[in-house]
């Protein structure tokens, strides 16, 4: 069982926004996955992406479009530097949003 937050979007976040906006606030995300796909560390998701998963500081967390919103999610399990980073990312993916 996973935990997520939802955000909505009225344009696509482009990831180099979502990263920057992550490491303004000490955050350091790596792309692990890329639609299910393995992912280099430096590679750059193309546009339309549907699911990211992205090493942080805390852990993994996954990213997964539905319609106009942006989920971030994690395991349930969580522990509390795992959760700082998902709050981080979703605080990132609204602000690389509009």
């Amino acid at each position: 069982m996973g935990q997520q937050i939802a955000v909505k979007v009225g344009r696509e976040p482009e990831w180099q926004s979502i990263r920057d906006s992550l490491a303004r606030v000490g955050e350091q995300a790596v792309v692990r996955m890329i639609d299910g796909l393995p992912a280099f560390p430096d590679e750059i998701p193309e546009a339309g992406w549907q699911e990211l998963r992205l090493s942080m500081n805390g852990g993994m967390v996954s990213l997964r479009r539905s319609g106009s919103e942006i989920h971030c999610v994690v395991w349930g399990n969580a522990d509390e530097a795992l959760l700082r980073s998902w709050r981080a990312c979703a605080e990132a993916v609204a602000e690389a949003a509009g």
